[in-house]
Formats: structure tokens, sequence, C-alpha cells
């Protein structure tokens, strides 16, 4: 059996079979949904339910909330009737099908006290075309997935750049920061996400990352650099002391070279010789821009920080469509996952 779904309001529609998620069905269709973990825990999918009924086949999805009565999250939902959805559409992620690669680690750094950068090398002449900001999916032997953001821009496609957090009890990250070696082989699945840039948008762009949510932003504004854009952008990075930055001149040194970048660094749990802003990141932004409708916004780090600045942001009158966010799912040991849209 199949059900037609409609969204609102740009009335596209499209069908979804009783056997799959209303995401699934809109990806399967070529429909441009904002989605990012597909397993219920980001709520970057989530879209009101005008009208109809959905199921759970898993179980309430963690990123519902009781109050969130009249929303769904496409990514896990099965529909039991026709539904109308209300749901900001994206352009489909570059109509680039996502395909399973063997990859090598060409290097490791360890940029911070629990932060790496893996460097990912293809096969000979392999490349593999991704959206700035989207995210891959190591794919382990036992068939589980732990996803993270690319962090090179497009352009720049030789290696694989991914940042990679420490989660305490994560199996994962555990053999990540204990014993992975250089040449060590591993299987990727990319690209994934719909966290990208509008860039038909005549609006500046403000982008705001919490720890290594700093990763897709990062992909983001060097692959605006590299298309010579001259758009005003300004980049808010939030991080809890001066111990968990890294690669702490490359923003610095963004600023120096492009006249419509600024940048600034905001510590919630600052060292006492801290000169400089303090607090949460989202409302460093919110004392510099009191409207915050002049801009589009990238958000990307813990699901706190982005919810904490979804809700501060559609409060001051921010039109939903104009907020893009990925919310880093970093607690969760049997995912290690990072990343979500």
């Amino acid at each position: 059996m199949s059900f037609d779904v409609t969204l609102s309001p740009s009335g596209t529609r499209f069908s979804v079979e009783e056997d799959e998620s209303v995401l699934d069905a809109a990806i399967r269709q070529g429909i441009g949904l904002p989605y990012g973990c597909r397993s219920g825990r980001c709520g970057s999918c989530i879209a009101t339910l005008v009208e109809g009924e959905v199921s759970y086949p898993d179980g309430p999805p963690e990123a519902l909330k009781q109050e969130d009565q009249d929303k769904c999250l496409p990514c896990v939902c099965h529909a039991t009737s026709n539904l109308t959805l209300a749901i900001r559409e994206v352009e489909a992620a570059a109509d680039i099908e996502p395909r399973s690669l063997p990859c090598r680690v060409q290097q490791i750094d360890h940029l911070a006290h629990d932060v790496v950068r893996l460097w990912l090398k293809l096969p000979e002449e392999q490349r593999l075309p991704f959206r700035a900001g989207q995210y891959l999916d190591f794919v382990l032997a036992d068939g589980s997935k732990r996803a993270f953001s690319i962090a090179n821009a497009p352009e720049n496609d030789e290696l694989i750049e991914l940042h990679i957090r420490h989660v305490d009890g994560g199996k994962f990250t555990d053999w990540v920061f204990g014993q992975m070696q250089d040449k060590t082989i591993l299987r990727i699945e990319a690209p994934h996400g719909s966290f990208v840039l509008d860039e038909d948008s005549p609006r500046p762009w403000l982008f705001i990352g919490g720890g290594t949510g700093f990763a897709p932003l990062k992909s983001q504004i060097e692959h605006s650099f590299d298309k010579g854009s001259t758009r005003p952008m300004s980049l808010y990075w939030g991080v809890r002391s001066k111990r968990d930055l890294y690669l702490p001149d490359l923003p610095q040194q963004w600023a120096a070279e492009h006249a419509g970048f600024q940048y600034v660094l905001v510590l919630s749990e600052p060292d006492p010789d801290w000169q400089g802003r303090k607090g949460f990141v989202h409302e460093a932004v919110l004392q510099d821009i009191p409207n915050p409708a002049d801009y589009d916004i990238y958000m990307a780090g813990p699901p706190i920080m982005v919810k904490s600045a979804r809700d501060a942001f559609l409060a001051k009158g921010l039109p939903e469509a104009q907020l893009h966010y990925d919310s880093f799912e970093y607690a969760a040991p049997k995912e290690d996952a990072q990343t979500t849209d």
C-alpha cells in the first residue's frame, strides 16, 4: 500500500510505501528534504504534521519532545495515511548519488587533547564529489556506521579531511585515538546530508560552530573563498576553554586575507587569563546582531547549542527558511556519531 505526501507551502507531492520512511521515499524520488542523522536523534528534518497520521516502527524518536505533538520526523516516521507536511525544501543534495569506497588513512594529526584530524586517500584516480557541508559514513565490519563531517572544500579534494572528537566510551573513537595507524584501510559511504549553502541567497552568511562543528563550516567557508565570493561572512566559534580550541590560526588567517570575513571566538568556561568573549556562543551573536533576520545562518555543533540558538533566533524573528543546522551527537557510545543537518 502507498500513500500520498504533500509538502507545504510548495505543493510538491510524492508517494511513500508503507514499509519505508517518508525521507527515504523523498530521496528515492529526488525530493529535497533537510536531513542529517537519519536515525531520529538530531531533529534536523523535523516537520509540522498538518494532516494525516504517522507511526514509528522503532519507537518514539529521541528528537521529538512531549510538547511536539504536531511534529514528525520524516527520517524515521512511516505514513499510515495520506500526509500534508509543512517543511522547508532544499535543493536535492546536488544530485550526487552516495557511493561506497575504500580509503586509506594518509595522515593523523593530533590537534587538541580530544581532537584529531584524519586525512583520507581514495584509490588512485578516484575523487569524491560532494557539496560543502555534507558528511560521510564510515562503514564498519559489523555493518554499523559512524558519521563525520567533511572539513575540506569540494574544490580541494585530493584528500578527505575529517575532524574527530574523542567520545568517552565510544568504541570507534577509542580505536581512532588509541590504535589507528597511518595506512589503515577503511570503507566509507558518501556523500550524505543536506546541510549545504544556499548560494542564490542575497543575504550575508553567519556561521556558528560549537567544538568540531567547525568542520562543515570550514568546508563551506573555504568553498566560498574558492568560488571567489565577496559576500560578507562572519564566523562565531564557541568552545569551553582554550585547550578545546584547535586550528586557532586558520580563522584569523581568513580574516586577514578576506576583507568581508569576521571571526569571533567565544569561551563558555573561560581560562582565568582569557580577555575575549565569554558565555554561550549564540548569546554573543545576539549581542552583536540584534536582527538575525538580515542573515542566512548556518550552525553546527552539539544538540544543546543548536536547539538553544534555534529557539533564540526564531524568537527574534528569523524566518525558519533562513536557518540551516547540523546537530552533532557526541554522547552516544553506540554510535560515536558526530554529525547529522
